[in-house]
């Protein structure tokens, strides 16, 4: 998949997500993520790797968002009927952002405080947007809190999936070099 269709494509599925989400489904959001996961998929160099990146970014939304949810930080459109889960939609985000780093965010595997710092503002921005532009979030007041919380999550999780990406680019061999090894 190239640079401009995963950063595309990311966007699409973010807003499909929102909007699905503020209209009380989750459906489209996961979706459209599944759309993008397979379409990357069928193009990744490292599929291993974007498994692992596919795992580790529904590890980092149950833990990051279903935290916020259980503590009451933040309320989800379109939840679970157990509130204290991340909804699918957040869940469909956090893995369609997560593959991201094999393609348009890949620049940031050797750049792991860019990540960090990239974690850090637009993590928390994303959730202000959906919170107030979209109205699929609501975050607790005194906001700030739940912000903080965002940011020192995002400023965590987004330089451990750049890791992750360039841990597995470099260890696994590229798909055709893996496919001409068959022959």
């Amino acid at each position: 998949m190239s640079f401009w269709l995963s950063l595309i494509g990311y966007q699409a599925v973010w807003f499909v997500a929102v909007i699905g989400a503020g209209h009380g489904l989750a459906w489209p959001g996961v979706l459209g993520m599944l759309v993008y996961a397979l379409v990357q998929l069928t193009c990744a160099r490292h599929v291993r790797t974007d498994l692992a990146l596919i795992a580790a970014g529904l590890v980092m939304g149950f833990l990051l968002d279903g935290a916020l949810s259980r503590s009451g930080l933040a309320d989800y459109a379109a939840g679970w009927p157990n509130p204290a889960l991340a909804p699918g939609w957040i869940l469909a985000l956090w893995v369609t952002f997560a593959l991201t780093f094999s393609q348009s965010l890949r620049y940031l595997q050797t750049r792991l405080w860019l990540a960090a710092l990239l974690g850090l503002v637009s993590g928390p921005l994303a959730y202000l947007g959906a919170a107030r532009g979209w109205q699929v979030v609501t975050l607790a007041e005194p906001t700030w809190r739940a912000l903080l919380v965002l940011a020192l999550g995002w400023a965590l999780a987004t330089p451990a999936l750049a890791w992750l990406a360039r841990r597995g680019s470099a260890s696994t061999p590229p798909r055709s070099a893996t496919r001409g090894a068959r022959a």
